[in-house]
């Protein structure tokens, strides 16, 4: 399959034309359950359940953990949506999805442990055990059943948005935030935490102006204990030997011997932390909020080296495509309306002047 392309296919049958072990890093954004139609017939996210819409992104993962190499990393942002009780909350006709059950489309026993029994909701917008405004849980739940399927769960990412839709409620807070899932396809995989250091707390940010003046290590439980922190590379009674000794190495594979610590220098520069703000920019060419430049940008350093291929399932208007080819990195998509596919060419062409 020809890379740096975004295929016209529902995403399920274009990664089974991908070869096994070929892709270093997949970044994606799958479309919210039951909140859009996008006016096709294969897409994902009007299922008549969260389990069945788990069921097929589980489907969906489980073809991108084949086709990534060994050391390759999933960045999976997902939303949640509330369960709105008044009729369907999915698929907007019940005698579709009793169509799916019939044709053996059920979900499976690893949907059913995240509480689903492989019912089909009826009109009445009823679910055995969620309830008229609740929150269903999707990112958690898609986390889980991914975990079940064999990848491994390392991190969860908050994308705190400063510029939130806003929301008609008065009984609870307005949502402001989605989750990135950090998975990989083995316990050791490509990380480059260089790539994404942040600035380090300043003078004025640290418990009583305490300055570290050496590299050192500390754990998170001291942050608010001033008492705790000691100069000359000094934590709780123990002192560094060297970088190779405490598990940090400039990227390349994850030690996870350093889990739950934090590294931070001289340079100004410290590993960067698990909430992430970054402002939605909703691109003029498309109807709805698309994957941020900015938010893709560290997934992609972090996650795949320069000229290796980042896959995106569910590219809608090319977003990790255009900041994939900026990092000097190689992409394949799939999406299925064409539309956004010529969206996606527009973009490339007018921001890097590709003749596709």
């Amino acid at each position: 399959m020809e890379i740096n392309k975004i295929y016209n296919e529902n995403s399920l049958t274009g990664l089974k034309n991908l070869p096994d072990n070929s892709i270093d890093c997949c970044v994606t954004s799958p479309p919210y359950f039951g909140l859009g139609d996008y006016g096709n017939s294969e897409q994902i996210g009007l299922e008549n359940t969260p389990e069945l819409f788990v069921e097929q992104l589980v489907k969906v993962f489980t073809e991108v953990k084949r086709v990534l190499k060994k050391e390759g990393t999933l960045w999976l942002n997902l939303g949640d949506s509330y369960w709105g009780g008044k009729g369907q909350s999915g698929q907007k006709d019940a005698d579709i999805q009793d169509e799916r059950n019939k044709a053996g489309k059920s979900i499976s026993s690893k949907a059913q442990q995240m509480g689903g029994k492989g019912i089909t909701m009826p009109k009445d917008g009823k679910h055995h055990t969620i309830k008229p405004k609740d929150l269903i849980g999707i990112p958690w739940m898609v986390a889980f059943a991914l975990r079940s399927s064999g990848w491994y769960l390392r991190q969860d990412i908050i994308w705190s948005k400063p510029n939130p839709m806003p929301e008609s409620v008065t009984d609870r807070c307005t949502k402001a935030h989605e989750y990135i899932f950090l998975m990989s396809k083995s316990n050791k995989y490509y990380y480059d935490s260089e790539a994404i250091k942040q600035p380090m707390i300043t003078k004025e940010d640290r418990p009583n102006g305490v300055v570290r003046n050496r590299l050192f290590q500390y754990d998170s439980k001291l942050n608010n204990n001033p008492e705790a922190y000691r100069s000359g590379g000094v934590i709780g009674g123990k002192k560094h030997k060297n970088l190779e000794d405490n598990g940090l190495t400039n990227h390349s594979f994850h030690k996870t011997r350093n889990e739950g610590k934090e590294w931070e220098s001289l340079d100004g520069m410290a590993n960067k932390r698990s909430v992430w703000t970054v402002t939605t920019k909703p691109y003029s060419g498309a109807h709805f909020a698309t994957f941020p430049e900015e938010l893709i940008c560290d997934m992609i350093k972090a996650g795949c080296q320069e000229g290796g291929v980042v896959l995106d399932p569910f590219m809608g208007v090319g977003t990790t495509a255009l900041v994939a080819r900026k990092l000097n990195r190689n992409y394949v998509g799939f999406e299925l309306n064409p539309k956004y596919i010529k969206i996606a060419e527009n973009r490339l062409r007018s921001e890097l002047g590709l003749f596709l």
